[in-house]
């Protein structure tokens, strides 16, 4: 009886589909879920909707002039590409807050009942995050665009611009998903990830220029991701230099896959 009881949740497994094509088609099935339930309470868009425009209206408006001696215009150009990522980063914070909040009503306890892979539950709320990365980009440049923000690049350069900012608040939310299958609560994993991405986005290139800052600053904003980021970013709307920026990038991406993902899905297997 033991081993049976031991042997079980392999079996389980097994009998579930273990495949990967099981595991993306199950993942692709929970994302709708999340897309619909996202939906239903438009309210948990106000991150990716409402507050980029706050932020882009406040920094532009009320500190703009002075930053930028008067120029409005030139220093929304500047501002625009960098508080893109800077969004996207914080726009990850809600999926380690959904995932938690899920597994403390029990939602996940009913996923355990289900012939599902293991991790189609996790999987499925990283792809469903899609959208809402994809919602900032469009409100950004949308929004950007109203106020007077020009892409200065083409068509080509834009797409890869919004596939960059999607591709890295993916890699950047396994931060977050790992936050939330350590802390008890959903509103700790909010106060835990403020507490990096705001020194990570105030600490590097997305209101001023790196050069404006201390020189023992400086040393902090050239190896920030946030950084290259934006640094990309800018390039690829309105010209520039984009090659050092995109591979550092891309290096930071895959060392944020390799890192976090693993402690990631081993967090969630020991919580839910």
């Amino acid at each position: 009886m033991t081993t049976a009881v031991l042997t079980a949740p392999n079996n389980l497994d097994h009998a579930r589909g273990g495949s990967f094509l099981a595991l993306i088609r199950h993942s692709a099935a929970l994302a709708k879920r999340s897309l619909i339930k996202t939906i239903r309470t438009p309210e948990a868009l106000i991150d990716v909707t409402i507050q980029p425009v706050i932020f882009l209206l406040m920094f532009t408006y009320l500190f703009g002039g002075a930053i930028a001696d008067g120029d409005r215009h030139g220093y929304l150009q500047f501002l625009l590409p960098g508080m893109l990522g800077q969004s996207l980063a914080m726009g990850g914070i809600a999926l380690g807050q959904n995932l938690n909040a899920d597994i403390e009503k029990g939602v996940f306890d009913r996923f355990r009942s289900l012939p599902v892979s293991r991790s189609a539950p996790l999987v499925g709320a990283v792809f469903a995050d899609i959208v809402r990365y994809l919602t900032v980009c469009v409100v950004m440049l949308g929004f950007g665009a109203v106020m007077g923000f020009r892409i200065e690049t083409d068509a080509v350069a834009t797409l890869a611009a919004v596939g960059l900012a999607v591709g890295f608040g993916l890699c950047f939310g396994w931060i977050s998903v790992w936050v939330g299958m350590l802390v008890r609560t959903s509103g700790a994993v909010q106060g835990v990830m403020f507490l990096l991405v705001f020194p990570l986005s105030f600490g590097s290139n997305v209101f001023v220029q790196t050069s404006t800052l201390p020189g023992w600053l400086q040393g902090f904003v050239h190896v920030n991701p946030i950084t290259h980021l934006v640094g990309a970013e800018r390039g690829l709307l309105l010209g520039g230099p984009v090659a050092h920026h995109l591979l550092i990038t891309l290096a930071w991406m895959a060392g944020l896959l390799v890192v976090f993902v693993p402690l990631a899905l081993r967090a969630y297997n020991k919580r839910a």
